[in-house]
């Protein structure tokens, strides 16, 4: 994975909010000032972009989820890609309170959801009157909306990935609470101390935020990539001195 000033320019990750919106403490990643708007110091940057790949790619390697969270309007989808193309899980619709500090309950509701979807696949769905049956799957459309991206999660994830840390500051409270590290997004109007891994950065852009989370993205592919090779290398020696011991076995009972 490599990132370059160039790209992050063509994109404005550099662009930050006008000065009324402001956070003190993001100050150490400023440029300057132009117009009224400020300017992220665009080599910091990419400084903090490799250290936030790197801690992922070791989460990634060790085989600990990656819970990527991203609601508001230009980070939908990009948030839905990047977690796809990693086989992570994502929040994207909006935070539900104690998805984390309450994950028991949460699981209850996605195992509602199976519940529903096991009730379509049987066809036991056709024993309810048309009212209930219409009822239950409203429910499930909401579930559906609500819990989706996270429904394979069965424990809670090794790390947080985060567009816009003030938006999605419940989110980043339960990880603090429960001890789960935060790598996140910080525009100007944010406060960088509430991640434990901030990537000072435009986070209101489409462009932007795909290309810092498609940078991410490419690392943890890489790290899962190593892992599977390693692996694979491993069992196949493990094959191997396993045929070489029957072999010896098979020579002895002759």
């Amino acid at each position: 994975m490599e990132v370059t000033v160039k790209e992050l320019l063509e994109v404005g990750v550099y662009f930050g909010h006008p000065s009324r919106q402001f956070d003190p403490r993001i100050r150490p990643y400023l440029f300057g000032k132009r117009q009224g708007i400020y300017i992220i110091d665009i080599s910091k940057t990419c400084e903090k972009i490799y250290q936030a790949a790197e801690v992922l790619q070791r989460f990634a390697r060790e085989k600990k989820s990656i819970l990527f969270v991203g609601t508001k309007k230009q980070a939908h989808d990009v948030i839905k890609e990047v977690a796809e193309q990693t086989s992570q899980p994502y929040v994207n619709y909006r935070w539900i309170g104690g998805t984390l500090t309450n994950f028991n309950a949460i699981r209850k509701r996605i195992e509602r959801l199976e519940e529903i979807e096991k009730l379509e696949e049987s066809g036991q769905i056709n024993y309810y009157t048309k009212k209930e049956a219409s009822i239950i799957l409203k429910e499930k459309e909401e579930l559906l909306k609500k819990f989706n991206g996270i429904r394979h999660l069965r424990e809670l994830p090794g790390i947080m990935v985060v567009v816009d840390i003030k938006k999605e500051i419940n989110a980043v409270a339960e990880a603090k609470k429960l001890g789960i590290p935060v790598v996140g997004i910080v525009d100007t109007n944010g406060n960088p101390e509430l991640a434990d891994y901030p990537i000072p950065a435009n986070d209101d852009g489409f462009k932007s935020i795909q290309l810092l989370l498609g940078k991410l993205s490419e690392a943890i592919k890489e790290a899962q990539s190593e892992k599977e090779i390693m692996e694979e290398k491993q069992n196949t020696q493990e094959e191997g001195e396993k045929n070489v011991a029957d072999s010896g076995d098979d020579k002895e009972t002759a």
